[in-house]
């Protein structure tokens, strides 16, 4: 399993500086982290790596001594007032770790412009080499699988990627045959970790378990190894499985970090 990439994802370790992640990444054993450039929501632990020139370096240098390379960086929201040209900083950032990939969320309710908007931040993130990926999420405006590869496919851009996560996947209802008739070269990395119960009704609560109460592969109720089996062979594998309970018991980022790896190694050799 040694050609196979597996990415530390910030919300797994959110607590943690990027160079802290980086060297966590490394103790537990994976080749990559994805960096959170851009948070998710105004209340979670942010470090400023755009505006921060120190802590880049200080991230540059991690990355150097340990081999740790980076996968992708987020998050970037397509929103109706978009401007796409202010992404540039974050992307010459991204560029700058060596990223090749970025996580974009669609939250624009007039499908044609979040269209437009993909596609032209598809032609600067290719200026830099990196590939946006759409990530369908029940909650915005790209909210399945379906929605989200009509979106990508619309753009038309070779760098255009749809991002499927374990989680989204399965509270959005997502089909295993809608995903097997996705081009290959639109997944170019996948979000895992498992998901656990019945899909909630009330929005909020789907939201609540996203982010802060997922479960390691296997402890859960989806289908993983259907999802593996019918994305492209060895597609990267970026765990993002936030445990807020874990980490309220004390238990350390390395450790969380590691029981994710080893869960999602342990998945992969059963399939």
């Amino acid at each position: 399993m040694t050609d196979r990439v597996f990415s530390l994802a910030a919300l797994t370790v959110l607590e943690l500086s990027p160079p802290d992640m980086v060297e966590v990444a490394a103790r537990a054993g994976y080749s990559h982290v994805g960096l959170r450039l851009v948070p998710a929501t105004p209340e979670e632990c942010h470090f400023p790596l755009v505006a921060d020139a120190a802590l880049r370096r200080q991230t540059l240098d991690r990355l150097r001594d340990t081999g740790v390379k980076v996968l992708d960086i987020e998050i970037l929201r397509l929103k109706s007032e978009t401007r796409v040209n202010d992404f540039e900083s974050i992307l010459a950032a991204g560029a700058e770790f060596g990223a090749t990939e970025v996580l974009v969320a669609g939250n624009d309710g007039d499908e044609a412009r979040l269209t437009d908007n993909f596609a032209a931040f598809c032609d600067l993130a290719g200026r830099y080499g990196i590939h946006p990926s759409l990530e369908f999420m029940p909650w915005t405006d790209a909210c399945d699988l379906t929605q989200a590869a009509r979106i990508v496919e619309a753009a038309g851009r070779a760098n255009g990627a749809v991002l499927v996560d374990a989680f989204h996947f399965n509270r959005s209802a997502s089909r295993l045959e809608d995903l097997a008739r996705v081009a290959p070269d639109r997944l170019r990395y996948t979000q895992l970790c498992d998901v656990a119960g019945p899909r909630p009704d009330d929005m909020d609560e789907i939201l609540r378990q996203a982010r802060n109460e997922r479960r390691f592969p296997g402890d859960g109720d989806s289908d993983l190894p259907g999802l593996l089996r019918t994305l492209p062979a060895n597609i990267p594998l970026s765990l993002e499985i936030p445990t807020r309970q874990l980490m309220e018991q004390g238990v350390s980022a390395l450790e969380r970090a590691r029981m994710a790896l080893d869960k999602a190694q342990a998945l992969l050799e059963r399939i």
